[in-house]
């Protein structure tokens, strides 16, 4: 059985979906669907069967497919610690990053790896950082660069803190905010809660949110184009000297920060590919990327 059919059944037991599980893998529906085939000729089992609605696992299926998780975990391990064995800085790293990191920070620090270390290749997942930090926690990847604070017993480094401000076109004043046009963004649950336990210190009214976007760098170019003011992390501005920033405090005036970790498996370390990421994240002062 090939190291991809494992990937194929974990895949394909999420989706519940041949075309979807096909588009993810980047595998025609023919192709994936031969697969499935010669697993179960390999097998002398029926794994699935199908209907209009999708697929459905068969209980033979269904424990092969469960089971996929944790052979595709032990031959990433055979694989890192076969690549371990020449002592070389050479391999895969598996990156879970969030969306702000990959956009801000990312490019530059692979690129500057790549041109120390040329031998190593990047798998990249993107997303909100609370999908990340339980993909680290089943062990899907090496390295997580999260932000927010979340509970994490192994490795754990703050890369950078990112203090929260009022953005806005024109000066304003913070007394006024209730009554003025704000834009709101979806965010994760830790920052939304930093951000409205402020509101509710300072204010009795709700604030007059104008307009919702999916993203805070669609929020920040309706703050430059004038259409409103909003919260958000000041390193989002970076590069918009124009737009006025009034950093928020709470009642203790502690500054509000949004920081930026990297978590990791103690073993991870014991990987020479890893270990020299590590290291090498650790050297650079991200503040200044």
């Amino acid at each position: 059985m090939r190291s991809q059919d494992w990937e194929i059944l974990k895949v394909l037991y999420e989706n519940k979906n041949i075309t979807k599980t096909g588009k993810q893998l980047f595998i025609s529906q023919p192709a994936l669907t031969n697969r499935i085939k010669q697993i179960e000729k390999e097998f002398g089992i029926k794994i699935i069967n199908r209907d209009r609605r999708g697929v459905k696992f068969t209980p033979q299926g269904e424990y092969l497919a469960k089971s996929a998780e944790e052979m595709i975990l032990k031959l990433r391990q055979i694989k890192d610690n076969l690549t371990n064995m020449e002592s070389k800085v050479v391999g895969t790293i598996n990156l879970g990053v969030s969306s702000f990191f990959t956009k801000y920070k990312l490019p530059q620090l692979l690129r500057a790896f790549k041109d120390k270390y040329p031998n190593v290749e990047f798998k990249v997942t993107t997303g909100w950082s609370r999908d990340l930090f339980h993909s680290l926690y089943k062990k899907d990847i090496h390295i997580a660069f999260v932000r927010g604070e979340y509970t994490w017993m192994e490795q754990k480094r703050l890369l950078f803190e990112d203090q929260l401000c009022v953005a806005s076109k024109e000066e304003i004043d913070l007394k006024n905010l209730p009554d003025l046009p704000r834009i709101n963004y979806k965010t994760d649950n830790f920052l939304k809660s930093i951000i409205d336990h402020w509101w509710m210190e300072n204010y009795t009214k709700p604030s007059m949110i104008t307009m919702e976007v999916d993203q805070v760098d669609t929020c920040k170019e309706m703050v430059v184009n004038g259409l409103g003011y909003a919260i958000m992390p000041s390193m989002i501005l970076k590069g918009n000297e124009d737009i006025h920033k009034v950093f928020i405090k709470d009642k203790e005036n502690n500054p509000l920060i949004r920081n930026t970790w990297m978590l990791y498996h103690n073993e991870s370390l014991e990987v020479n590919v890893i270990n020299a990421f590590v290291t090498f994240i650790e050297s650079f002062d991200l503040h200044d990327l």
